[in-house]
């Protein structure tokens, strides 16, 4: 998933289109109770029989989860205390890429260094299907997951999303950016700092392509952005380190572009010590998905069946809702009431957010990784 300050994790579709189909597809949400419950129903049986093998596994091995990132610290804390698991947190600033090659690595030893699932930008579920390192396993909520946002044999399964949005340190920046352009300014230089290396994670990835959107580019055509990252390198505005909450604290990388979830946590996170501001600039608006996969090698494949249930019942849902993040399940929630009106009040506005297809994420993801050195000519220095 996660990627400490990255994770690279349809035609144009605005929001309004896809909440469309999200309640189309998720009108008929399962209503019983799940391993994440949140009803206050009875256990399925079923559900009992996967709570105590996964007790009796005891552990859950988890991967590039920080806890500032969609709130997982919480949702992590949460899953411990109903179910009475440990969790052996691994590598929480890991990016998509990372993540798949911990599973290949550790398949023939499945130990402690081997996790049991996976958080990972939607370019690289199919490549990690193919090559048979996730399984297949479909939650209890299967059938509220919108179809447009899981594979359709259970293999990978969108979990929340959010959209781009500027994340400044104000006691640094005197002039809050509004947009992409003003990232070019002269008085911002030294200051602009990507969440990572677009290169290999998700969320620099798409702050390179909305920088597309935002300048002529579209969903088809990501060469925009590169040409926008190298304007602000040869204006003097880009620091070539990975963009953290720490640093945008610090204010070694005062401006940045990370997921509104991760930005608006980050603030409150700090609450005011630096201030923080939190811009969804109204041009280059682009929505990332995420989705969750087991491990075809998990050590504990039960618990790992376990956390997808925990994490796609209603308590799970709300949990990432609390931490600014759309849950998949967020339609299907709100049509049977059980969304907190203060939670929904506090989602950013991502009006005319553009939701790339499956198809159009691997090709931006292939072109902006395969031209970043030559058009860009900078790497960016990842966080250890």
């Amino acid at each position: 998933m996660a990627e400490g300050g990255t994770h690279l994790k349809k035609p144009i579709l605005l929001l309004a289109v896809l909440m469309l189909l999200f309640a189309a597809c998720g009108g008929g949400g399962a209503t019983t109770t799940t391993a994440g419950g949140g009803t206050g129903e009875e256990v399925t049986p079923e559900m009992q029989t996967l709570i105590e093998a996964a007790q009796a596994e005891g552990t859950l091995t988890t991967i590039a989860l920080p806890h500032d990132w969609c709130n997982y610290g919480a949702v992590i804390e949460g899953f411990k205390t109903k179910y009475g698991m440990a969790v052996n947190e691994l590598v929480p600033l890991a990016g998509s890429a990372e993540e798949l090659e911990a599973i290949d690595a550790n398949k023939e030893n499945p130990g402690p260094q081997a996790p049991d699932v996976v958080d990972i930008g939607l370019a690289f579920a199919p490549q990690a299907k193919t090559d048979g390192l996730i399984t297949a396993y479909q939650v209890s909520t299967w059938d509220s997951i919108p179809d447009a946002a899981k594979d359709p044999e259970g293999f990978w399964y969108g979990d929340y999303y959010g959209v781009l949005a500027f994340e400044v340190n104000t006691d640094a920046v005197e002039n809050v950016p509004q947009d992409w352009a003003d990232l070019l300014k002269p008085e911002y230089n030294g200051q602009v700092a990507l969440p990572g290396n677009p290169i290999i994670s998700s969320q620099p990835f798409h702050t390179v392509w909305a920088a597309a959107l935002a300048n002529g580019g579209s969903l088809d055509d990501p060469a925009p952005g590169l040409e926008f990252w190298r304007q602000v390198v040869d204006a003097g505005n880009f620091v070539p380190a990975e963009a953290t909450g720490g640093t945008i604290a610090s204010g070694e990388t005062p401006i940045t572009i990370r997921w509104s979830y991760n930005a608006l946590l980050n603030r409150d996170s700090l609450a005011g010590n630096p201030e923080i501001s939190v811009v969804v600039p109204p041009s280059g608006r682009l929505a990332g998905m995420y989705v969750q996969a087991i491990s075809a090698y998990a050590p504990h494949p039960n618990a790992a069946k376990l956390w997808m249930e925990y994490l796609y019942s209603d308590e799970g849902q709300l949990g990432w809702l609390s931490g600014y993040c759309n849950p998949i399940r967020y339609e299907d929630m709100v049509a049977r009431g059980v969304v907190p009106d203060d939670l929904a009040a506090q989602l950013p506005d991502t009006t005319g957010a553009a939701f790339p297809s499956l198809a159009q994420v691997e090709s931006a993801q292939t072109y902006i990784a395969e031209n970043w050195d030559a058009v860009v000519g900078v790497t960016v220095i990842e966080a250890g």
